[in-house]
């Protein structure tokens, strides 16, 4: 089980490239204002433009992804373009329309995904067949088809509140899903084996204060998934 690690929240070099030397494979950063963890797009490329930075992310190991909220696909566009980024990551309300899913018009289409935040598993089987990706706009697994976050009903992210994991892994069974919600270093071992997702997103789990990365626990959360091997669901799955 190759699962991947996106570090999310991110706000400076120096935990940028702690990141990428700890082995993720996502760098987030996020363009909400309201979060703790906002970073401007001119922020963001000189973070990325560093030599040090630059050098791993041309050979494209590493990803990177603009997380937005309830912006136009067009903003979104172009936010992308001026920072050199990968992918977005669409984490508000906005409509299926925005992914281009059904004619390929949304200047995102093919690099971006949507987070869904349901509060029941009704809710969510509802929602997966309007946003998730199909194969063809994964650019070969490089995109998840969707990411789980837990619901709060003022936030649209980044609150530390552990998510549903039996739900998750309902959907995880059919979707490469990318599973977030009050992931750390203690729990995130039993969340990938519980939920066998295609990755996992770390935010506040890692953090000595909102933005600030604690290197130690970045890397012991990496480490931790990348020594899971497991092929089976973890029968004490349910959430925490």
């Amino acid at each position: 089980m190759d699962v991947k690690v996106k570090v999310c929240g991110l706000t400076n070099a120096a935990d940028a490239g702690a990141s990428m030397a700890a082995g993720a494979d996502m760098l987030g950063f996020i363009f909400f204002p309201k979060s703790p963890r906002y970073v401007t797009p001119e922020q963001v490329r000189d973070i990325l433009a560093t030599a040090e930075h630059a050098r791993v992310l041309t050979h494209g190991r590493v990803l990177t992804v603009g997380v937005f909220v309830n912006d136009s696909p067009e903003t979104v566009a172009q936010v992308l373009s001026f920072c050199g980024l990968d992918q977005a990551q669409l984490h508000g309300e906005e409509p299926p329309a925005a992914l281009g899913l059904d004619d390929g018009r949304s200047p995102v289409c093919g690099r971006a995904y949507k987070a869904l935040r349901p509060r029941t598993l009704e809710e969510a089987r509802g929602l997966v067949p309007q946003y998730a990706l199909p194969p063809r706009l994964r650019r070969g697994g490089r995109l998840p088809a969707f990411l789980i976050d837990a619901y709060h009903p003022h936030w649209p992210g980044g609150t530390g509140v552990t998510g549903d994991w039996s739900l998750a892994a309902s959907l995880a069974s059919q979707h490469p899903l990318l599973l977030a919600g009050g992931l750390t270093p203690a729990n995130v071992t039993q969340a990938v084996r519980s939920v066998q997702p295609w990755g996992v997103d770390v935010s506040s789990g890692v953090e000595e204060s909102p933005g600030q990365k604690d290197h130690d626990a970045l890397r012991a959360f990496v480490t931790a998934v990348k020594a899971i091997r497991g092929d089976s669901i973890d029968p004490k799955g349910a959430s925490p």
